[in-house]
């Protein structure tokens, strides 16, 4: 069975959580908007709409029919099917409630650089987007990472999980990756602080799946059109 990805075409944004999951994986997917452009991937969602039960956004995949929308709820449904998450309901409930917090933390990191208007240009918000980031940086940035040390400290290995890495052990990685390319400054200081949640990330880096994701030409850069984008001006240590 191949997958079939929708999300914007030109960015890593919050599909690239479900793209980090699949290529760990091994798992056969298509990224239908880069294939088929972004007006396709609208023209779609403009049909599933109809129906009154189409995803609110990009991403979601297409499967049998129907429309699998929202990361952690994606991320769940590959867990599920694809062993990609622990066997026990405790488990997997916890699982969930990281990735929602990550989506929390996602939400928040965007609301950085357009803390007045979501649909309105950075370059028109630049003074409260600096007073937004100063705040991030210094109160709610640390009060993530710690909630994420602590989850990467309560297993006995590197995972969260004790035997084998799960779509949480993924989406964790890319919060790092995103957060030292948004804020390298910030990241050098606060790194320290976080060793179970550098060494979960290494891991992950080192899975072979993702090692040839990262060093092809579907692992798109960061650029300042994602969630996480690197204005020199909002970081400091």
């Amino acid at each position: 069975m191949r997958y079939r990805l929708w999300y914007w075409p030109t960015i890593q944004g919050r599909g690239e959580f479900v793209r980090l999951a699949f290529e760990a994986a091994g798992i056969a997917y298509d990224d239908c908007a880069r294939i088929e452009g972004a007006e396709a991937m609208l023209a779609d969602l403009e049909t599933r709409a109809a129906t009154g039960r189409g995803p609110y956004a990009p991403p979601y995949l297409a499967l049998d029919g129907h429309a699998i929308a929202q990361v952690a709820n994606i991320l769940q449904f590959l867990g599920q099917q694809h062993d990609l998450a622990p066997s026990g309901l405790a488990d997997r409930s916890w699982l969930n409630q990281v990735q929602l917090t990550i989506a929390d933390l996602v939400a928040e990191v965007h609301n950085v650089h357009h803390p007045v208007a979501m649909m309105d240009y950075y370059d028109h918000q630049k003074p409260e987007a600096a007073r937004a980031a100063a705040q991030f940086r210094e109160e709610r940035l640390p009060k993530f990472l710690d909630h994420f040390e602590a989850a990467a400290r309560q297993g006995s290995g590197d995972w969260l999980f004790d035997h084998r890495w799960s779509y949480g052990d993924t989406s964790l990685f890319q919060i790092v990756e995103g957060l030292r390319y948004m804020f390298p400054q910030r990241m050098a200081t606060l790194e320290p602080r976080y060793p179970a949640l550098v060494r979960l990330h290494d891991a992950v880096a080192d899975l072979p799946g993702i090692r040839a994701y990262c060093a092809s030409e579907r692992r798109l850069p960061f650029n300042t059109d994602g969630i996480f984008r690197h204005y020199p001006e909002l970081d400091a240590a």
